[in-house]
């Protein structure tokens, strides 16, 4: 978030911090938005996936708009320390991202509808920030559930980078790693935009269309076009 120093450096596994075993605060039973449960159980046919683009407050309000997502979380992926709290990801010795987990429904909403919200929504060439937010914890991140998502995420950001490349942009940062533990976020951080409707939101992309002709898609069901921090 916005007026805050951040360190631009992921810690080595001895240098992290020892975190819990468990998490230090309660979560929420419902989604304030979609008032479907927040960790689960979920029902089956169901997927999960988890995607980092800067502050989640704006990425998970671009996520839960999209018809076809059942939840949405604000939360930390991609780090060493179990268990962190937002002002432990924020001092750099966890080695979090800010991230999303978005459960969607596959028959309406694909993968590739995700990840086509997931480039055009944020600047993914911009390394260990989004714009004004600086720190490896607002750093770019796909962490994939199985092998087709590992594809599809892979595939989608060799033809972006074509589209970037085009426009005069650098290369591709994203981080594309299995996923690992997701850690849900403190209960304020929970659908924070739709308590703090004018909050902060630092999310904003290049302007560019990400092509999708050859990412899997749903049977039925569109994607929401608006911009990323509109309501």
């Amino acid at each position: 978030m916005p007026f805050r120093l951040f360190t631009s450096q992921l810690p080595a596994p001895e240098e992290a911090l020892p975190g819990r075993d468990h998490s230090p605060f309660p979560l929420p039973d419902r989604h304030a938005v979609l008032g479907t449960p927040l960790a689960g159980p979920f029902p089956a046919g169901l997927k999960i996936a988890v995607f980092g683009l800067g502050c989640f407050w704006g990425a998970e309000r671009r996520f839960w708009q999209i018809p076809g997502v059942r939840s949405t979380a604000a939360g930390y992926a991609g780090g060493i320390t179990p268990h962190p709290t937002y002002d432990e990801v924020c001092s750099g010795r966890t080695g979090h991202t800010e991230a999303v987990q978005v459960v969607f429904d596959p028959t309406q909403v694909s993968y590739g509808d995700l990840l086509k919200v997931f480039w055009e929504a944020h600047d993914p060439t911009q390394g260990f920030r989004q714009g004004n937010d600086v720190g490896a914890q607002y750093r770019s991140a796909i962490y994939y559930r199985d092998e087709e998502q590992r594809r599809a995420a892979e595939q989608s950001r060799d033809s972006f980078q074509q589209v970037l490349t085009s426009a005069g942009y650098g290369h591709i940062t994203t981080e594309i790693a299995p996923a690992g533990p997701f850690y849900f976020a403190e209960t304020y951080h929970q659908q924070y935009l739709a308590k703090v409707p004018h909050g902060y939101c630092g999310l904003g992309g290049a302007g560019l269309t990400c092509p999708t002709d050859n990412l899997p898609r749903a049977g039925s069901g569109s994607i929401a076009t608006d911009k990323a921090c509109q309501l």
